[in-house]
């Protein structure tokens, strides 16, 4: 298998396309954001295929994988089939109870997950970033956003659409309601990457300033 090519889907295992297209771009990103980070929590992982293809690719940092429990077995059903030294067996971690795994992270991961859970929960996400990350430590958030209170293309329109006739809890957040809800919890701007399909990658820096668990 060359770097370019994503692991293969083992039979019979949660399986999602959108991360198969986004994780080589998203990963040319985080080999400049996380070039000097040392272990990366990620929140929400998911199937489990972004840890597989980012891990081995990023082999100065440990990757801890972490997801709702029921998530679990897929996730080690993917490492499993493609191990890394530097990847980690998931975490319990539940954004409607706001709980830290055990752990210090200079790093936060997170993807396609702002537009899918409650609002209340993006702010529990942001909370436990804020009050944890060390001093300049970063939260990467992939996905969609409006800007400027509008919708940066009709396909984002109709996914919006989709996405509250499924649960009216979810739906594409305001690039402005993220970015004050960061500012809240010490966290700061410090790139906005356009990439394919409308999504964007957003970093933030945690502050010196800020408290949070050094």
């Amino acid at each position: 298998m060359t770097a370019s090519q994503s692991p293969h889907p083992p039979p019979d295992l949660p399986f999602s396309q959108s991360c198969e297209k986004n994780q080589a771009p998203i990963l040319a990103v985080l080999r400049q954001a996380f070039a000097d980070r040392r272990r990366v929590l990620e929140i929400g992982s998911g199937t489990g295929q972004h840890g597989v293809y980012f891990a081995p690719r990023l082999p100065h940092l440990v990757w801890q994988t972490s997801d709702l429990a029921e998530n679990h077995a897929g996730i080690r059903a993917w490492q499993a089939a493609h191990p890394a030294p530097n990847l980690r067996a998931p975490l319990l971690l539940d954004l409607a109870h706001g709980d830290w795994p055990d752990g210090a992270y200079d790093a936060v991961f997170s993807a396609n997950t702002t537009h899918i859970v409650a609002w209340p929960l993006v702010q529990n996400l942001f909370a436990l970033a804020g009050g944890h990350l060390p001093a300049g430590g970063l939260l990467a958030l992939y996905g969609p956003f409006n800007y400027g209170g509008t919708f940066t293309s009709e396909s984002n329109r109709a996914f919006d659409a989709w996405l509250r006739q499924r649960d009216p809890k979810s739906g594409i957040r305001h690039f402005e309601d993220i970015a004050a809800l960061a500012a809240q919890h010490g966290l700061t701007l410090a790139q906005d990457h356009a990439m394919p399909a409308n999504n964007r990658l957003l970093v933030f820096r945690r502050g010196a300033g800020a408290a949070g668990v050094e």
